[in-house]
């Protein structure tokens, strides 16, 4: 006989990630329509990118000093090299040419980060989708100013196909499971768990029990399983209240029988009755 657990819980997103500016400006345009499924790193903002823009051109112009500066230096550091083997300059002034060719050799690599830096600025002004799934509402409008790591969120992107579903069991339930299981009354059931819908009707897809918590609630003493369940038609959505049907366990050594079946003796013991030996029925306690 199976030992099934209908357990009460809520669906939740797969994943879950809040869009969120990483540079300030004015939102130029939304390029996004509200609940639509986005893919991730699709533009979902645009920042306005006109003083970013002339940032980078600035680090640009700035590398491009700096190189031609390393060119200068390396020439002078070399015509100094030589002169200082016949002893036409002083060896300090050969120092001071070298020590400059390497100061500027180090001034490039620093504007070659300073460019990096506001390269990544003027990409950060088009704001993408960290993730794929469905997109909710929008909380700015094209005109509003957003600020780098801001508390509150532009919008948030919930991962729908597969979607988990999380419910609940006391810790006196999986207790005694455990321990006619270990009594040799049972074994473990399978992983496959099915869906009853909060109007009532079942859920088509079977899902997969993932994994049970490793630790009980203190408040409710009770335990969350979780289990995966496809959503192609996005029919669950996170929050919704269901019931999940699972196998946890099957007992060894018993059958069921119809409940009309049943009777009782004078004692209020339950028998039944079962066709023996020579096809004659006989009464047998249960």
């Amino acid at each position: 006989m199976v030992l099934r657990s209908e357990l009460s819980g809520r669906t939740t997103a797969a994943l879950i990630s809040d869009v969120r500016p990483q540079v300030s400006g004015i939102i130029k345009a939304r390029l996004f329509q509200e609940g639509a499924l986005v893919k991730a790193g699709q533009v979902l903002y645009q920042i306005d990118p006109a003083p970013y823009q002339a940032a980078y051109d600035q680090a640009k112009a700035d590398l491009e000093n700096a190189e031609a500066a390393v060119t200068n230096a390396a020439l002078k550091d070399q015509r100094y090299a030589e002169l200082r083997r016949i002893e036409g300059v002083s060896r300090q002034d050969a120092d001071d040419a070298a020590s400059a060719h390497t100061q500027s050799v180090a001034t490039v690599a620093l504007k070659k980060a300073a460019l990096e830096a506001a390269r990544i600025n003027l990409d950060y002004t088009r704001v993408r989708a960290p993730i794929t799934g469905r997109i909710g509402i929008s909380a700015v409008t094209p005109g509003a100013l957003v600020t780098a790591d801001q508390d509150t969120a532009l919008s948030t992107i919930r991962s729908l196909d597969p979607i988990y579903v999380d419910v609940t069991q006391s810790s006196a339930q999986i207790l005694e499971l455990r321990r006619q299981m270990a009594a040799g009354w049972a074994k473990p059931g399978g992983t496959k768990v099915t869906l009853k819908l909060e109007d009532g009707t079942d859920y088509a897809l079977p899902g997969v029990l993932k994994f049970q918590e490793v630790a009980v609630d203190e408040s409710t003493g009770t335990v969350t399983l979780r289990a995966q369940f496809p959503n192609p038609d996005g029919l669950l959505l996170p929050g919704m209240f269901v019931r999940a049907r699972l196998a946890q366990a099957v007992e060894k050594g018993v059958f069921l029988v119809p409940q009309a079946a049943v009777s009782r003796d004078s004692k209020g013991q339950p028998q039944v009755w079962v066709v023996g030996a020579g096809d004659k029925a006989a009464k047998r306690p249960i």
